[in-house]
């Protein structure tokens, strides 16, 4: 039998070929991350052995670079193991002083692999592949709304800093329509008040009018913010706010795409209070085939709501934290959900109730809520049945 370690990289890949007594077979050799490297590999390969069973293939799964070379080896009929960096860390210290350091990498990922010591990664299927990474591009598309909104409130303070007390919700339908026509005070001071009524009338379905102009008028004659020369931050918060308008728009077609894949799954993991489509989507596809977690503590430690150990001798640490080592997507996919499920299921409700009665603080009760969903995602997945509450039993 023979070990390939593969050192991942994005413009080329390093690898060495040993036997599984350890001794290398092949020296390291880098080859492109593209279709003639992809030959240039299988080349080496064949000229050791013609049969890819002679060959275990294993490979770091670093970013997604991994991806195309692990589905062309599968393809040719290889074995490939992936596994996660961190789990090699450990070895790749250890022969940090026996192996040069261009050839070491390699070397360690063979060695993991020879010695067995490893979590199976490996890519899952195309509909669970598709629904991560719209899953993922959703999260990202929602920070990216929050810190263009963030933005917009740092400038709204200093130019117009009472405008926050005209509307419930800055970013509403009627305050968005306003900032993207005026938004600064010389702005509206600009303008007829008619106009100004005509702006908000339509967002708010009449229920902002003359009145309310005349508020915002009022307010921004006698406001205390900045006097501006050439008007930049006015530009910057209409730019905001279109930006703003545009990815809302593109996170609801999202939330479409993502809802008409996720009903196309059988599983019960919305009849967990908390969990709609999107969560539900997103629990999904992070945690993929439940059969590779044998209870719901390594599916807890996968999220990384699993608390630190510290412990050395008789000394055991009781102020323990949550590990946040494994998937920040399911993580915060958890935690949304556990502080949903808080208000609507009476089984975590109490066991948040519990938890404050306690002495705990807010967001570390949620922790342990969210520990509990896990327990409660890995038995619906498990065993393909719906959840019950009390009130539905």
């Amino acid at each position: 039998m023979f070990i390939v370690g593969v050192d991942i990289a994005k413009r080329s890949h390093e690898a060495t070929v040993i036997d599984d007594n350890g001794s290398k077979i092949k020296k390291p050799f880098n080859f492109k991350n593209d279709s003639s490297g992809f030959h240039s590999l299988l080349s080496v390969l064949e000229s050791i052995s013609l049969d890819p069973d002679d060959f275990i293939i294993g490979m770091e799964s670093t970013s997604h670079y991994w991806l195309a070379l692990y589905s062309g080896l599968r393809k040719k009929g290889y074995t490939v193991h992936v596994f996660n960096p961190i789990q090699s860390n450990a070895l790749r210290e250890m022969y940090i002083r026996q192996v040069k350091n261009d050839d070491r990498d390699c070397f360690v990922i063979a060695e993991v692999i020879r010695f067995g010591r490893y979590s199976e990664g490996g890519m899952p299927p195309s509909n669970i592949y598709e629904l991560r990474e719209m899953c993922r591009a959703r999260f990202f598309m929602v920070d990216a709304v929050a810190d263009l909104k963030r933005k917009a409130i740092a400038l709204l303070d200093q130019v117009f800093p009472e405008y926050e007390t005209l509307f419930t919700d800055i970013f509403g339908l009627t305050s968005s329509e306003l900032l993207r026509n005026c938004s600064t005070p010389e702005e509206i001071m600009a303008i007829e008040t008619d106009r100004l009524c005509e702006i908000i009338s339509v967002p708010s379905r009449k229920r902002f009018g003359m009145k309310k102009a005349e508020e915002i008028k009022s307010l921004a004659e006698n406001s205390f913010g900045i006097v501006q020369e050439f008007d930049a931050f006015g530009c910057l918060i209409k730019q905001y706010m279109e930006h703003i308008r545009f990815s809302e728009q593109q996170i609801a077609t999202l939330d479409e795409r993502i809802a008409a894949l996720y009903s196309s799954f059988d599983t019960y993991l919305s009849t967990i209070p908390g969990v709609g489509p999107v969560l539900g989507a997103t629990i999904l596809s992070e945690i993929g085939d439940i059969s590779r977690f044998s209870s719901a503590a390594k599916l807890a430690a996968f999220a990384g709501i699993d608390p630190t150990v510290k412990q050395s001798g008789e000394f055991v640490g009781t102020r323990n934290h949550m590990s946040k080592r494994g998937s920040p997507y399911l993580r915060r996919a958890l935690w949304q959900a556990s502080t949903i499920a808080v208000r609507c299921d009476p089984v975590l409700k109490e066991f948040m109730a519990k938890k404050r009665a306690e002495g705990k603080p807010y967001m570390n009760a949620v922790g342990h809520v969210t520990k509990k969903m896990a327990n409660i995602i890995y038995a619906v997945l498990r065993d393909n049945k719906p959840y019950y509450t009390r009130n539905n039993i």
